[in-house]
């Protein structure tokens, strides 16, 4: 019997259900079946394949040829989860662009839904492409794509002022129109006020024990990184074989066992 196809209602239902959404990073065809294995319902291809992949310092010198390319081999592998991708930097800054990128991305990547980062200044690339149809999904907190302006890889939101604005950001997204939220590193207090404040689901990374739903890095789970972020689980531990670990990781995800306190931050 095949899987259900995992679509933007059946997040919203889990949602309202109060089930766990899993979430992982892939790049091609072959690790992708193996997350389909483990029954992880989304996939997002990441511009952090420029990190992991190709060793750049940071997010931005993907492009969006790269992009599409990635995105088409992860949908070759995959079956049932619903297959988001990220848009790269400099990819959505106006409206007509966003439509343009985002319209390659699904019609060219196999894409079901695509991310951006930002919050107000994202809102009428946001109206636009929802407007059309496209699914999108939001990201606030900690913005790789704005790594140089934050000044480094920080926890964002720890002072009352910018938390007040990112959840601010997270209502204006919703309204208009994004259908998912990703927080990264946002502290884990104020990501269960945002989680609680949304209808949308809201998938957290760094982001504590209280989102809908949790993402990492593919290569981070399984602990090809030498120096992880403190929100980072290696679960190709004990002589697991990686699709042990794929499973383990969806297993704790769904049990509320990962991510616990201590992967957050205060």
């Amino acid at each position: 019997m095949s899987k259900r196809n995992i679509t933007v209602r059946s997040l919203l239902e889990m949602k309202s259900a109060g089930e766990k959404i899993c979430v992982l990073t892939s790049y091609d065809a072959s690790f992708t079946r193996m997350i389909e294995a483990a029954g992880i319902e989304v996939i997002l291809v990441g511009d952090s394949l420029g990190m992991v992949i190709q060793g750049q310092e940071s997010t931005l010198p993907v492009t969006l040829e790269e992009m599409i390319y990635h995105t088409r081999n992860v949908a070759r592998g995959r079956e049932s989860a619903l297959l988001v991708a990220d848009m790269p930097f400099m990819s959505y800054r106006s409206p007509s662009l966003a439509m343009e990128s985002a319209g390659r991305l699904m019609k060219e990547g196999g894409a079901h839904m695509v991310k951006l980062e930002g919050g107000a200044a994202q809102l009428e690339a946001i109206r636009q492409l929802a407007s059309q149809g496209i699914p999108v999904c939001g990201h606030l907190g900690l913005l790789p794509q704005s790594v140089h302006k934050l000044g480094g890889y920080r926890v964002q939101g720890r002072e009352q002022r910018d938390a007040t604005l990112i959840r601010e950001d997270a209502r204006l997204l919703q309204e208009a129109g994004v259908d998912m939220l990703v927080l990264e590193c946002v502290p884990n207090q104020l990501a269960a006020q945002i989680t609680a404040e949304l209808s949308i689901p809201v998938i957290g990374i760094g982001a504590g024990p209280d989102c809908d739903g949790q993402v990492l890095v593919l290569y981070d789970m399984i602990g090809l990184n030498p120096n992880p972020p403190r929100f980072v689980k290696n679960f190709l531990q004990s002589g697991r074989t990686i699709q042990e670990a794929l499973q383990a990781y969806a297993d704790a995800v769904r049990s509320g066992a990962f991510p616990t306190a201590e992967h957050g931050f205060e």
